[in-house]
């Protein structure tokens, strides 16, 4: 890990654009001179304090208002990055389009304060408002309005959220995402699973799939369009490919054998899957255009789990061929295969960050399940949390957050769980019931 120090200081040019329907204009700022700092290491990290009153109200629902300030504070928040002042301490509201009172913000020990206001238009458009204030230089860091549907709401409260993370920290942010992941309910021998898609903190779950048939492992592609997954509808279990928004889905193609771990190349185009023939399970490359395939590893072993690098050059899969389940890394037309985990346990379910820095993974070992970290060379190997049943990362889509399902000895089912670089900020994202086998959506625009 290493520190980020970014500008606050930087104009903003105005622009007014839409994007899927929404209208953003940016409110103009003045350039800032201060720094915020943020000091992250692997067991060390200094939260920005910043101050997010309730946002005003401009007309229509005043629950809109507090809704929307809850969601952008609980994405700040479980972030990791930032710790919000008790709104008990703030001194009296201000219009959001006033200069604060800075020093009394400053007296509050607040670095960044964010002030906003929503309402509903005569027309029947949500209109929503904020500035991100740097305290330190008592100066607008920057200043969005956006007019959408009212019940794009919450939509409009991530990508809030988005602005204010990306200004203060100079990376994306990643709460205008959604996860796919296995919805579980029923007794544990006659589990039903479905594919649900959600937002990233758990709102607006829906269900892709009834549950007839067993499924495993979604993934999202590139776009977020469609999602690859393992299910049990056929005479074997096989690789399927849905469209999100329309629910449709089809097998992606008839093998010999049973077909597994899909995931999508950078491109989009392409997917790594494992094919098994004769209890032997190997990795594939598959091209979605021209449905044709090629062998990458041709070992008599158990091949799985691969994950493209974000570049598509590399690849890491784990595999038994050494005896037990270890990571390697290899080219991705298969060749220079590598092994990079040498430590006690067995290795499982890498995924590559998108930063391309490290390889997430589960690691088995004493009875224990833990969730880690490595560099893709085998250096660095670092392990988050450790517990009974810990497995199946999934990368935030800047690189800084990991999802993961957890299961409790005694709870009955596992649950999703969020943990960042640090292993020091864990929280659960609330689902209908048991979840498990999440993935992280690219950032929507």
């Amino acid at each position: 890990m290493r520190m980020l120090r970014r500008w606050l200081g930087r104009a903003a040019v105005a622009a007014f654009f839409a994007v899927t329907g929404l209208e953003i204009a940016t409110l103009v700022s003045r350039p800032a001179s201060a720094v915020l700092e943020l000091d992250i290491t692997q067991g060390q990290i200094k939260p920005i304090p910043i101050a997010i009153p309730s946002f005003g109200i401009l007309g229509g629902d005043p629950q809109i208002a507090a809704n929307m300030t809850a969601v952008i504070t609980s994405d700040l928040v479980r972030s990791g990055l930032f710790i919000p002042i008790d709104a008990a301490r703030f001194p009296p509201a201000a219009a959001s389009s006033q200069v604060p009172s800075f020093g009394d913000w400053r007296a509050l020990d607040a670095q960044a304060l964010v002030v906003g206001a929503v309402g509903v238009e005569a027309d029947g458009r949500l209109r929503a408002e904020f500035r991100l204030w740097d305290v330190i230089a008592g100066q607008q860091a920057t200043g969005q309005q956006y007019y959408a549907t009212p019940a794009n709401w919450r939509k409009v409260a991530h990508i809030i959220a988005d602005a204010i993370y990306e200004r203060l920290t100079g990376e994306k942010g990643y709460f205008n995402t959604q996860v796919v992941f296995v919805d579980e309910s029923g007794p544990k021998d006659r589990r039903v699973k479905r594919l649900a898609v959600m937002d990233q903190d758990g709102a607006n779950v829906r269900y892709l799939t009834e549950g007839s048939s067993l499924v495993l492992t979604p993934r999202f592609s590139p776009t977020s369009q469609y999602v690859a997954y393992m299910s049990y509808e056929g005479a074997e279990p096989s690789v399927y490919l849905m469209d999100v928004a329309t629910g449709q889905h089809r097998l992606i193609d008839r093998f010999p054998g049973m077909s597994l771990a899909p995931r999508f190349a950078p491109d989009g185009q392409r997917m790594v899957l494992s094919l098994e023939r004769g209890g032997v399970t190997n990795i594939y490359e598959y091209d979605l255009r021209t449905r044709a395939s090629r062998r990458l590893t041709d070992a008599a072993a158990i091949d799985v789990g691969a994950s493209y690098s974000p570049d598509g050059s590399q690849i890491v899969f784990e595999s038994d061929r050494g005896g037990s389940k270890q990571l390697y890394v290899m080219n991705a037309d298969g060749s220079n295969p590598q092994r990079i985990t040498f430590s006690e346990g067995s290795y499982g379910t890498p995924v590559w960050s998108p930063r391309g820095d490290l390889i997430a993974f589960t690691r088995q070992s004493g009875g224990q399940f833990s969730i880690g970290v490595i560099k893709p060379d085998g250096s660095g190997e670092r392990i988050l949390t450790t517990g009974f049943h810990n497995e199946g990362p999934t990368w935030s889509p800047n690189g800084r957050i990991i999802m993961f399902f957890r299961e409790q000895q005694g709870e009955g089912g596992p649950k999703l769980f969020t943990i960042d670089l640090t292993g020091y900020n864990q929280f659960q994202v609330a689902t209908p019931g048991f979840a498990s086998d999440p993935a992280w959506s690219p950032n929507i625009d």
